[in-house]
Formats: structure tokens, sequence, C-alpha cells
């Protein structure tokens, strides 16, 4: 495991963010949601795809808080142009669980 400075970690920006919206991603190499989330006033809307088809149907993820990276530039995957990262976690088979806050908070707020 590789070691990193406060500073290097405090250039993450991990937002929290509602789900607006989640679309098919037929395009995508492996199965994935197009999905929309709103993170409040200072950063708006992003669009980002998410392999996460696995545990969540669009009706699951619909009005989700999600903790995503929205610093990192934006990344074409195919016809999408990803504005964010969506935050979580790998089980042995593969799934992706993701990473929420476990209560409700503005959109927007700031990793503590």
């Amino acid at each position: 495991m590789k070691t990193i400075t406060w500073d290097e970690f405090e250039q993450v920006e991990l937002r929290v963010g509602t789900i607006v919206d989640v679309a098919d991603f037929p395009e995508a190499r492996k199965p994935a949601w197009k999905i929309t989330a709103d993170f409040g006033e200072e950063i708006g809307r992003r669009v980002s795809s998410a392999q996460i088809t696995d545990l969540y149907s669009k009706e699951d993820l619909l009005g989700r808080q999600i903790i995503g990276v929205v610093n990192f530039p934006p990344k074409q995957i195919g016809p999408v142009r990803s504005e964010f990262l969506v935050t979580g976690f790998y089980r042995p088979d593969g799934a992706v669980v993701l990473a929420v806050p476990d209560k409700d908070v503005p959109n927007g707020v700031r990793l503590a």
C-alpha cells in the first residue's frame, strides 16, 4: 500500500450526490448504468457510468445518495462523457457495493 500525505488526500473532492436519473447504457463493454447525480448548487448535476448492475436496479438507485469523486477530468466512455467517479467496494464475486452515507446529508457536502 502506498502512503500519501494529508495534502494529497485533501485534493480529492469526495462529495455526496443524489441520483436523479438512471438510464440504460447498452454501448458499455461490461454491463453498466448511465447515472446522473445532483451534487448541489456549487457543483450541479453530473453524469457518469457505473458498473453496478449486478446489485442495483434502476429503481434501487433513483433517489439514493452516493459518494462521488467530482474533481477528476472528464473521461469519454463510449458515447458517455463521465464527469465523476461513483465510489464503491468490490465483493469477492466482482459485484460492486456502493459507498454511501448512512444518514441523509445535503447534496454537495464534502467527505470530512
